[in-house]
């Protein structure tokens, strides 16, 4: 019975151990925000780059809204800090957004993000309204089964 127990010792650690890792959180997929915007990200490749588009509800601007595409990077863990480029297509502003998909406690995925928005304008002397900082939050918008 002596020899067995650094076998159970080792055993149950390695149990309680995988019970402490995270859930992964996947990126692919669509999501809505906060505000009602919708996103879509594309299939990540082994490099973290994806590609996507998104579909904004707020706008300061009296263009038509028109899905923008994305283009970003994300870190290869299970619960990843990621980062992606919108460029409008509806207007001469850009957008970044920095954060990290999170998987909550009861197992939902979950975008914390904050994001810069620069809009152009005429002169150097508007730098100073150009950029806009703002934050959001993704979920995961529910499959459409046919």
């Amino acid at each position: 019975m002596v020899q067995m127990t650094p076998f159970l010792l080792v055993l149950s650690l390695g149990l309680v151990a995988s019970g402490l890792s995270a859930e992964k959180c996947v990126l692919t997929g669509c999501w809505i925000n906060d505000l009602g915007s919708n996103m879509t990200i594309g299939p990540v490749n082994g490099k973290g780059e994806f590609s996507g588009s998104y579909l904004t509800a707020v706008a300061d601007t009296k263009d038509k809204i028109k899905v923008s595409p994305l283009q970003g990077f994300q870190h290869l863990t299970n619960q990843p800090t990621f980062g992606f480029t919108v460029n409008w297509s509806f207007s001469d502003s850009i957008a970044v957004f920095t954060g990290q998909c999170f998987v909550d406690e009861k197992g939902k995925e979950v975008l914390k993000t904050m994001w810069l928005l620069r809009s152009h304008v005429d002169n150097i002397k508007n730098d100073w309204k150009a950029t806009r900082v703002g934050t959001n939050v993704f979920t995961r918008l529910p499959s459409q089964k046919e």
